[in-house]
């Protein structure tokens, strides 16, 4: 592994309260500029998901990957606690990014 790789496992919603897309990738900005340009995923394309409202690094890509896996399995009221702890007004994120 290269020293300064990180991942990223992240959470986009359409609006406060909206629907929600949890993803895993190694260039956040670029993919969360995918999603935003309509080229992230079907899904978030078509429900109009591009607002990130959290994200978590992680320095092993199985870490990263195996949380992925556990917040899918989450229940959405255990998603939006994790969303709310972090980020109470939904902000989104991707401005700190750039």
């Amino acid at each position: 592994m290269h020293l300064d790789q990180r991942y990223y496992v992240y959470i986009l919603a359409s609006g406060l309260g909206g629907t929600l897309y949890v993803g895993v990738t190694n260039g956040l900005l670029g993919r969360i500029s995918q999603h935003r340009e309509g080229l992230g995923s079907q899904f978030t394309a078509k429900y109009g998901v591009h607002r990130l409202v959290y994200y978590e690094v992680h320095e092993e890509i199985e870490w990263a990957i195996k949380r992925e896996k556990q917040l899918k399995r989450w229940n959405r009221a255990w998603k939006i606690r994790l969303i709310e702890e972090h980020n109470p007004n939904w902000d989104d994120l991707f401005a700190q990014l750039v």
